[in-house]
């Protein structure tokens, strides 16, 4: 997408990765850095970002479900802050950077629990398919123009997240599901090579953040 066109519109960021992979860590300074440059940025999270989808997300985090209930509450909760926050935000021309989308539906109920890929992609274009009353959407399938997907090792990861915090239920599961939650991004990714990005996640901090600029840079958004 050219950069008129995501000026235009509104640019629409998606910061990926199992738990402990470091998105937190760095989504707040990317946001800084758009806003040095005059840019009105959108921060969000998933699932959750409206009184509904947060409602949604404490079910998700921490109650027992089947992976085809998950991956319909995660979709409730998409949908609703799409029309309240995303959609909305992109319309005014707003930079939108997400903590995790999409993907990350496919990655932990595809990957993780091993639920039909092709029935997530139903969903998904179900969901992300925006109409307005019979209009549908100049965009077509609602998706962000960039993923960065912060690639680490399970157990990694599992060291950063030892005694930060009461775990949710994902949070406590085995390093093979976080393995198999990897092998996930890494088949989306293998699907949508131009929207995604992989970041060496496991790297220090400092290097991290620059291969996101860099990531950024190369497109020509900052």
């Amino acid at each position: 997408m050219s950069t008129n066109e995501t000026s235009k519109r509104g640019l629409f960021i998606s910061l990926e990765g199992i738990d402990g992979a470091g998105k937190s860590t760095h989504i707040v300074p990317l946001a800084q850095a758009f806003a040095e440059r005059g840019r009105k940025v959108r921060c969000s999270r998933e699932p959750g970002g409206t009184p509904l989808a947060e409602s949604l997300r404490q079910l998700v985090l921490h109650e027992p479900m089947d992976a085809l209930t998950e991956a319909l509450l995660m979709f409730a909760a998409r949908r609703d802050r799409v029309r309240q926050v995303i959609a909305p935000a992109l319309a005014r021309g707003d930079v939108v950077l997400c903590d995790r989308f999409t993907d990350a539906t496919f990655a932990y109920q595809g990957g993780g629990r091993g639920f039909d890929w092709e029935t997530l992609q139903i969903l998904e274009k179900i969901v992300l398919t925006w109409q307005n009353g019979s209009q549908a959407h100049a965009y077509g399938l609602l998706q962000p123009d960039l993923i960065l997907w912060f690639d680490v090792p399970a157990a990694t990861a599992a060291v950063r997240l030892s005694g930060v915090r009461a775990p949710d239920k994902f949070e406590a599961q085995s390093a093979e599901f976080f393995e198999q939650v990897n092998g996930g991004y890494a088949r989306r990714a293998a699907e949508n090579p131009y929207r995604f990005v992989r970041i060496d996640a496991a790297q220090p901090v400092e290097n991290v953040r620059q291969q996101v600029i860099t990531a950024i840079r190369s497109r020509g958004w900052l």
